[in-house]
């Protein structure tokens, strides 16, 4: 159901944003309290860690102020996204935007400030003070970083630095996006069809072999002829990442990603090794795709392609709410009571219409619901889609509900394991209520495909990625060649010799965006073998493991997040956790050679 104008929609779709400001003018009155709020902070410069008090005033007040940014923020930004033509709304989510880089350079001087004190004296203040009981883990979490922090000026300088130099991504982005041009290929119907980063998926699934190789061919050739600029640019990135970790004094920048969350480098290697002992079985399942396809030899462009079409039928909201809420009962009867709200309280802007964002999202703030766009159409994967945003938004549900507002916000390492869950129990459902041996091959694949994107290519990546800034760390010097040499053998290894790896997929280092963001996607590994893990248990009726789910939905950020896991019994510094999620994999891939 698509609408033309976002006034055409009908108010049953549409998120009600009323609840957070019922007009314009409450708007711009909590824009004044920001404002007014702003002299009644800078009074604390040089003054925050005077005493006690002091300290407990100047973290109210900021608290007060950063709850008033949220929600100020995420209004203008969720109004503008579902009608992107309204230059009004635009305009005021600008205006909030420039507040918030203002108030930015004014409070420049707090982290310094801060650590330039001791965390003794913090502990004793903490003890002295009841009142700053609540941001007991929250000043933790601060002083943690005393041993990398520098002094004022010295930080002026490196911000300084690092915004002259920090240009690599965007320069990445710009040939990777806005730059591309990857030509013309002939689809199904032998017509010239131009190529794109959106379209290219569509390609590699093309029942037509000779389709995906021309997609796959053209896709590598942009990236190998400009193999050496890109390479320059990736580089350019890591030695820049190279400079941070070592004017902050980490021992590397693998330790540096990690430490926010409070990560041992040896969790990040525990997932690389417990996958190179299992890699057996991504063979095994390959193999297994090649018989179903008829291949003697499958090469890295028939590896995308569905084994069976999707046959399934027209799926209307109402009905794929329905199917949610059959589907999600293993989680327990509160969940679907609280799930409720989210359709009863309008938490959910359903429907496209011309001008709203594209995609779909889960956001709120702590003073707000935990809102849902999407752009639904009637699709297998728009239920899906609304079971994954829907497991996010009951995250955030539990998370602000539980916890105060500095340790509401979960850590960004468990933000995709509340949302997976839902979607590994909905696609067992689906599979499970399947009506013919076509269906169920679908929803098998569906699974494995996940799993060997999510959690044996991303561990890849991830390795790649320790690889290269390892080399870099010991002065080796990092060629375009040296580059896709190292990527050409991580993905032959991890393939196997049954898959052939055409020379091309050397180069599909150069066309990955997360590398610009180091070490990031092996959170996508941990977190897809984290709910896994939890999933399993649930659906084979652990009452004990449902109990705790609901208790890690509602701890929010109130302890670092492997600390978090291990009270729904996951316990990512062990290799048991994705080892269960391996198994899992192998009990799916059984079940679907029968099928075949």
């Amino acid at each position: 159901m698509e609408y033309k104008t976002r006034s055409e929609v009908p108010n049953e779709y549409k998120w009600d944003l009323s609840l957070m400001y019922k007009d314009l003018r409450k708007v711009e009155e909590d824009i004044k309290k920001v404002e007014d709020l702003t002299p009644q902070i800078l009074k604390y410069k040089s003054h925050i860690m005077d005493s006690s008090d002091n300290l407990l005033d100047f973290l109210k007040l900021t608290e007060k102020q950063d709850r008033l940014m949220n929600k100020l923020f995420v209004y203008t930004k969720m109004s503008f996204d579902v009608d992107t033509k309204d230059n009004s709304s635009k305009s005021l989510m600008m205006k909030i935007e420039k507040l918030s880089e203002k108030l930015s350079e004014k409070y420049s001087f707090i982290e310094p400030e801060m650590l330039s004190s001791s965390y003794d004296k913090v502990l004793e203040y903490i003890k002295d003070n009841n009142g700053l009981k609540e941001y007991e883990f929250y000043l933790e979490q601060i002083y943690r970083y005393k041993p990398h922090s520098l002094s004022l000026s010295e930080e002026e300088v490196f911000t300084r630095a690092v915004n002259a130099f920090g240009n690599c991504s965007e320069a990445f982005n710009s040939l990777n996006n806005a730059d591309i041009n990857l030509g013309y290929i002939k689809d199904e119907n032998g017509d010239d069809v131009l190529l794109t980063q959106s379209n290219y998926i569509v390609f590699m699934k093309s029942k037509d072999r000779n389709v995906r190789k021309n997609a796959f061919e053209a896709m590598y050739r942009y990236y190998k002829s400009l193999k050496n600029t890109i390479a320059s640019i990736y580089v350019g990135e890591i030695k820049e990442s190279q400079f941070i970790t070592n004017v902050k004094k980490y021992s590397s920048t693998l330790e540096r990603s990690l430490f926010d969350d409070d990560i041992s480098v040896d969790v990040y290697k525990n997932l690389i090794d417990t996958i190179h002992k299992n890699l057996d079985v991504l063979y095994d399942y390959m193999d297994t795709r090649a018989k179903a396809l008829g291949l003697d030899k499958q090469h890295m462009y028939d590896i995308y392609v569905d084994l069976v079409k999707n046959n399934t039928n027209s799926i209307p909201f109402d009905e794929g709410k329905t199917i949610l809420f059959d589907a999600l009962k293993p989680l327990g009867d509160e969940y679907i009571k609280d799930l409720n709200k989210a359709f009863d309280e309008k938490w959910i802007d359903i429907y496209p219409s011309s001008g709203k964002k594209s995609g779909a999202y889960s956001w709120g703030c702590y003073d707000s619901n935990p809102y849902l766009l999407l752009n639904y159409n009637d699709t297998l994967d728009a239920v899906s889609t609304m079971g994954h945003e829907l497991g996010h938004s009951m995250h955030s549900y539990y998370s602000h509900k539980n916890q105060n507002y500095v340790n509401s916000n979960y850590p960004i390492f468990l933000a995709e394991i509340a949302s997976t869950v839902n979607e590994v129990i909905i696609n067992d459902y689906m599979y499970k209520n399947a009506k013919n041996k076509e269906e169920k091959i679908y929803y098998l694949t569906e699974f494995l495909d996940t799993v060997r994107t999510t959690i044996f290519r991303q561990t890849m990546f991830a390795e790649f990625e320790m690889i290269m800034h390892k080399k870099e760390q010991d002065g080796i010097s990092l060629t375009e060649e040296e580059i896709s040499n190292t990527y050409y053998e991580l993905n032959k290894l991890y393939y196997g010799d049954n898959v052939i790896s055409d020379d091309d997929i050397r180069y599909e280092w150069a066309r990955i965006p997360h590398f610009y963001t180091p070490f990031y996607v092996y959170k996508y590994a941990t977190g897809l073998s984290s709910a896994l893990s939890i999933a399993s248990r649930i659906l084979k009726g652990s009452e004990d493991t449902k109990d705790k789910y609901l208790e890690f939905l509602s701890s929010g950020g109130s302890d670092y997040p492997l600390n978090i896991l291990k009270r729904v019994g996951v316990d990512m510094t062990k290799p048991t956790p994705i080892e269960e999620a391996l198994s899992m994999f192998k009990e799916k891939l059984e079940e679907l050679k029968k099928l075949i």
